[in-house]
Formats: C-alpha cells, sequence, structure tokens
C-alpha cells in the first residue's frame, strides 16, 4: 500500500491561521451582531432576521445601491476599452517601453487617500487647474455644489487612478503573444482590426477577466477617494455602499443593522463577480467554437 507524505501542509499553515485571524473570526463576529440587538458591551437580545428586513426597506440604502451600480457599470465601460487601446499603442520593447511602463504605474502607487486630496485641489475652481480652466470655457463647473460635477468629477478620477491596471493586464497579455502569429497574418493580408479581433483579443481574454472582475470589486468598494474629495456629497450624490455603511456602523453607531447590510453587502459583490465570470467564461467557449 502506497503512503503519502501530508507534512507539507504544514508550510501553508500560517497563512489558513492569518486568514482565520483577518477574515474568519470577523466574519464570524458580524454574523453573531446581524442577528442580535447590541443593548450594551454586556447586554443583547437576540432578533433573528429583523435587522436583515429592516435594510432591505432602508430608502437610502436603496439610492446608494443605484449611485454605486451606474458607478460601477461606468467604470468598466470607460476603463477596459481605454486600458486596452493605450496597451496597444505602447512600444513594444526598448527604452521607450520601459519608459511608458513606468509613466503608466506611476497613479498605481499614490495612496487612495492622496488621490482623493490631489484631486479636491485640482478640481477647484479658484485655484485648481482643471476647475479653473472648465470655467474659463464658459461652463459653469463647482464639484462641491452641483451634483452632476461631483459624479463625474469622482468617475475621472478613478478612470485616472485605475486605468493604468487594465493597461498593464493588457500589456502583458500583447508580450505573451508569439511573433509567429503576427507574421501567419502578416503573409495572409489581415488588417489591423482582424489582427486585433483573432489574435489579440483571444490571447488577451484572460487577463482582461482578472481586470474586470479586480476593477468591479474595487469600484464596488470605492469609499476613500470620494469621501475625501465630496464627502459623498453634495447630498448624497457621491454616497456609495461603503460610506453608506460606515455610516450606520460609525455614525450611527447601529452595530445590528450595520452587521446585517456588511453580509448583504458581500453576498451582493459574490453574486455579481459570479454573474460577470460566468459570462466571460461562456463568451469565450463561444469565440473558440
Amino acid at each position: 500500500m502506497k503512503t503519502y507524505n501530508n507534512r507539507a501542509w504544514f508550510l501553508i499553515l500560517p497563512v489558513i491561521l492569518c486568514v482565520a485571524f483577518s477574515a474568519i473570526i470577523p466574519l464570524m463576529t458580524i454574523v453573531n451582531y446581524s442577528v442580535q440587538d447590541i443593548i450594551s458591551p454586556t447586554q443583547s437580545v437576540f432578533v433573528g432576521m429583523e435587522w436583515f428586513k429592516a435594510v432591505m426597506r432602508d430608502s437610502d440604502l436603496h439610492g446608494a445601491l443605484y449611485r454605486q451600480l451606474i458607478f460601477s457599470l461606468s467604470i468598466l465601460a470607460i476603463e477596459l476599452p481605454l486600458g486596452v487601446l493605450i496597451a496597444l499603442t505602447m512600444p513594444a520593447s526598448g527604452w521607450k517601453a520601459s519608459l511608458s511602463l513606468v509613466l503608466i504605474s506611476l497613479p498605481l502607487l499614490i495612496p487612495w487617500n492622496v488621490v482623493g486630496t490631489i484631486w479636491q485641489i485640482f478640481a477647484r475652481s479658484d485655484i485648481g487647474l482643471l476647475g479653473y480652466a472648465v470655467n474659463h470655457l464658459g461652463i459653469d463647473y463647482n464639484y462641491s455644489g452641483n451634483s452632476m460635477d461631483a459624479w463625474v468629477t469622482v468617475l475621472i478620477m478613478d478612470v485616472w487612478h485605475w486605468t493604468p491596471l487594465v493597461v498593464l493586464l493588457g500589456y502583458a497579455g500583447l508580450r505573451s503573444i508569439p511573433d509567429a502569429y503576427y507574421q501567419a497574418a502578416r503573409i495572409d493580408g489581415a488588417s489591423r482590426f482582424a489582427v486585433f479581433r483573432y489574435i489579440e483579443l483571444p490571447k488577451m481574454r484572460n487577463v482582461l477577466m482578472i481586470g474586470l472582475l479586480l476593477r468591479f470589486m474595487d469600484s464596488f468598494m470605492i469609499y476613500t477617494e470620494p469621501f475625501v474629495l465630496t464627502g459623498g456629497g453634495p447630498g448624497n450624490a457621491t454616497t456609495f455602499l461603503s460610506q453608506y455603511l460606515t455610516q450606520k456602523a460609525v455614525g450611527q453607531f447601529d452595530l445590528g443593522p450595520a452587521a446585517a447590510f456588511s453580509l448583504i453587502y458581500f453576498l451582493i459583490i459574490l453574486l455579481f463577480c459570479f454573474v460577470l465570470y460566468t459570462w466571460m467564461q461562456r463568451l469565450g467557449t463561444g469565440d473558440q467554437k
């Protein structure tokens, strides 16, 4: 009888312990809070699904969810095509390619709170270059007082900050394509669009799927940048789900409803990621057929 040495599992034991400490234990705490009414640190009452029902009836949650969906879908619709387009125009080798990669990566190195501060100054109409230029063109622009201006500013800020991630993923996918594919395309007289459609896009599909999932999850959890830039305003124009959750947990100290919403928030992200992943997989399978 053949025996197996399972001692290698001990090598990942530290990882399991770290995940348990940083994810599983807090998750169990949230589940516990979501079914109880915390009266004091030593006293609580079991309420079952009451907090979940209350959260689902909250009109503020419905508005935040609507704004979040519009924002995340807008981000995907802009950043993915723009990132692929920039990756296609970048040099393939040499010092120009290295310089392009360094310049493209710079926004990714800036901390999220600093990004919000940069755009808070950059978009001001009195001292900011963007705000002054837009107003100088005759457009009444004020992100701190106009809801649409605030929403568009947050959208542009996110595009500036995170499109480089899609560019880097797309560039890596392009550089992994063997030259033999391009040589065969030139021999067949394929057009530039045909090369992109039948060679480059299929080869980039996996990295673009990763970029799509990463950008969706990150945009669905956006908090720091709009909080620093607009504080969620004016009104609730840029109050997304994460800010709604923070207001519940920290501002109002409603631990029960906040915990229930945290679980709903988590399930929403999982559901949408599953739908996007399944759609991308089926799309890839259909193209291969």
